[in-house]
């Protein structure tokens, strides 16, 4: 049985689209289709059936679901076992999403360039749901938030920066005192699904600031252009991209203020631990190297 075709099944049962499980395979939907078609011969049952535009599992399909992800991470993990002693294989990196444009760029083209057996594949999502998905196997590490919480024993937490945070706010209220523009200019909240946004309410909570709030907004540059355009303050980690914001001027906390944890959380004993060990150390020579902050959602 080809694996490639039960990775194409699994995509498609998860997206519920042959084309858009082709974009991510980066196939043609009837190479897909094809794959699907073979599959289903040789395991002699039909696995998807069309549900107007979508595709939707069979009670065949819905079956094979678990075996399949359980027989495709037992071949990824023997391809990772005999290639440990090398820089080979494939490495699923999860990332908070605004990393993306930063730091990571250079981190992947230099492990391109130096690894030409290193296949990295990316997965930005926002650090609760990276956390869930390197607890279930999905992905190998995570560039991420640390948790408030205690992490399992059974999982390596390696803190790469302490980001500070700051009340940002429109060129005109430079010279403010933060709490004051907290509490008098409309707020843009962090969203709280983040770690980052959970960060910020509870210190905003024991400072008792209770904002006017007029948005909640889960991307760090969209917040940006919104405090550009004059159309209130937040409080957000001082990412790198905020000395690139003309306009916007960054208010100190008062006292300690508060900081974000940025790290890289894996598996201890991982199948890809030499993987994940050059993709950390190229990680922080090249924070190293640049002398720059790094910031994500």
């Amino acid at each position: 049985m080809d694996t490639r075709y039960l990775a194409s099944f699994l995509e498609v049962a998860q997206l519920g689209s042959t084309a858009a499980a082709a974009r991510r395979l980066n196939l043609t939907p009837t190479a897909v289709a094809q794959r699907i078609k073979a599959l289903e011969l040789e395991i002699g049952a039909a696995l998807l059936s069309r549900a107007g535009r979508s595709m939707q599992l069979t009670a065949a399909g819905a079956a094979l679901v678990g075996p399949a992800r359980e027989l495709l991470q037992r071949t990824r993990d023997l391809k990772a076992i005999a290639a440990q002693d090398s820089v080979a294989g494939d490495l699923r990196i999860g990332c908070i999403s605004s990393a993306l444009g930063y730091l990571v760029p250079s981190v992947l083209a230099t492990l391109i360039d130096s690894f030409e057996h290193l296949r990295p594949h990316l997965e930005p999502a926002f650090s609760h749901e990276l956390y869930r998905k390197v607890l279930a196997d999905e992905i190998d590490v995570a560039l991420m938030v640390r948790p408030a919480f205690e992490l399992p024993k059974e999982f390596t937490w390696r803190p790469l920066r302490d980001e500070p945070f700051v009340v940002l706010a429109h060129a005109r209220l430079e010279g403010r005192q933060a709490l004051r523009v907290l509490r008098e200019e409309p707020f843009i909240r962090y969203h709280r699904r983040s770690y980052g946004g959970l960060l910020a309410d509870r210190w905003l909570l024991e400072a008792g600031v209770v904002p006017n709030e007029r948005f909640e907004i889960d991307a760090l540059d969209a917040i940006a252009a919104l405090v550009r355009g004059d159309l209130g303050v937040s409080l957000v980690p001082q990412w790198q991209p905020l000395h690139a914001h003309r306009g916007l001027v960054q208010l100190a906390l008062p006292g300690e203020g508060l900081q974000r944890p940025i790290g890289l959380l894996w598996r201890r004993n991982s199948a890809r631990q030499r993987l994940i060990e050059v993709f950390s150390e190229v990680l922080f020579k090249q924070l190293a190297a640049s002398q720059s902050s790094f910031y994500g959602v």
